[in-house]
């Protein structure tokens, strides 16, 4: 039941990136903006901006999107992958794939999309943010396992000791 579960975090969550891309250019750029305006108004509450280009914020939220939905698609398609079965080397190479084919597509349709284009450099940001969501992922599996491992070579010590 997990495996499926799993399997349908990351479909629920291509069709997700899928809905932001099939945007027309003036419905994303809208959202973003919004975005873009309460981030300034937030941190002008936190300290005082000078020369803020709101254009230039723009773009980071932009390109930031692109790095965060990918970076949770790298953990939920890693997750999925080890569930199934595979060792984690495999899972963590297939998971890459998985969301480099799918940036690449995704890319190819916002070509058919009005008012947007494909960027091979959104592509690569894609992937860096799944290639950085896969790295965390495992960096918190292997602490995770570090922990459980310590954890029971001490209930083992213990009842070792207790033995005596």
């Amino acid at each position: 039941m997990r495996k499926i579960l799993a399997w349908v975090i990351v479909v629920l969550w291509m069709m997700l990136i899928f809905y932001f891309s099939q945007q027309p250019v003036f419905d994303s750029r809208d959202l973003s903006s919004s975005i873009t305006k309460q981030l300034i108004e937030f941190a002008e509450k936190v300290t005082p901006l000078e020369n803020v280009q709101e254009s230039q914020v723009h773009h980071l939220v932009r390109k930031n999107a692109h790095f965060t939905i990918y970076f949770f698609l790298g953990i939920f398609a890693l997750l999925a992958l080890k569930l199934t079965g595979l060792k984690h080397s495999w899972s963590a190479v297939i998971a890459l794939v998985l969301c480099m084919v799918y940036a690449v597509t995704d890319e190819y349709h916002q070509l058919f999309v009005e008012g947007r284009g494909a960027q091979l450099k959104d592509v690569f940001i894609d992937w860096a943010g799944a290639a950085a969501g896969i790295a965390v992922a495992t960096l918190f599996g292997l602490i995770g396992k570090t922990a459980k491992a310590r954890s029971e070579n001490r209930k083992s010590t213990r009842f070792k000791v207790s033995e005596h």
